[in-house]
């Protein structure tokens, strides 16, 4: 598919966008950084019982909470990457552009998600 470089959303939206997306990615790793200390920091905080099915317990909760920990680290880090992918999209002033349809994506669908490649349209034919 050509993309019509003359749809584009002009430098003053992209200049907005900018900002929203910058914001989102400072959250986002500070979420990171939070996510990674819990995962760290999962260890018995002394309140240790004497019975082994409460240990038993006990471990296998902390198991699924390091597994759920990591999964919700993998899924921000990716979050963190398409933002910034969309940061090059700002620069290379293809952002906001669909690329299923190619037309322009719709400015409160890019505030909600500013990470977006896809219309509603192009997202619904899928």
């Amino acid at each position: 598919m050509d993309l019509d470089l003359n749809v584009r959303y002009p430098d003053k939206d992209l200049a907005e966008f900018k900002v929203i997306i910058l914001e989102k990615i400072e959250k986002a790793q500070h979420d990171l950084e939070l996510i990674k200390s819990a995962y760290m920091n999962n260890h018995s905080n002394g309140t240790e019982d004497t019975s082994p099915t409460f240990k038993a317990f006990d471990e296998g909760s902390e198991v699924m909470s390091k597994e759920s920990n990591s999964q919700l680290a993998i899924r921000q880090e990716k979050f963190i990457r398409d933002l910034k992918n969309a940061l090059i999209r700002i620069e290379n002033k293809t952002y906001g552009v669909c690329r299923v349809t190619g037309k322009l994506i719709n400015k409160e669908r890019l505030k909600l998600v500013p990470h977006a490649t896809l219309s509603i349209e192009a997202k619904n034919m899928q």
